[in-house]
């Protein structure tokens, strides 16, 4: 059974938090039960967010707490593709820059290809999750 730890924040921001990483997993590793995740919501200096990959099984991720919701939940998501992407040893855990056995140097941040999946699936993502638990009409869901 997959364990989800969250550190930090307020109990409105935890409790969607989990259930937003219990999302990603069930759209993007379904099958995957041993993943041990911890998202610790604090202030992540040069971004909102990372990814941090202990193997192919345990995560640290931080995210910036002084994000709005929806922001946060964003990145939350981009890093649960990145999570995505290490399980599957799209991404290697050992070699940096390694993405499915080609090695990217000297690669613009926004030129990486588990970049791009990350940016591109993390609003949709989100937006599924909203309509999922039936949020998409609340203010703080829509984008501003």
């Amino acid at each position: 059974m997959n364990t989800i730890t969250v550190i930090g924040g307020k109990a409105r921001q935890k409790r969607y938090v989990e259930s937003m990483v219990q999302f990603c997993i069930k759209m993007l590793m379904p099958r995957m039960k041993t993943l041990d995740i911890t998202v610790k919501l604090c202030s992540p200096k040069g971004a909102m967010g990372y990814c941090l990959a202990e193997n192919k099984r345990t995560f640290e991720i931080e995210v910036d707490v002084t994000l709005r919701l929806r922001r946060l939940l964003e990145t939350l998501a981009h890093e649960m593709v990145h999570v995505k992407q290490y399980a599957r040893n799209e991404l290697h855990v050992e070699y940096a820059n390694c993405w499915k056995n080609e090695f990217y140097t000297k690669t613009d941040y926004w030129d990486c290809p588990w970049e791009i999946e990350a940016h591109g699936r993390e609003l949709g993502l989100f937006i599924r999750w909203a309509e999922f638990h039936k949020l998409g009409r609340k203010k703080w869901t829509q984008h501003i």
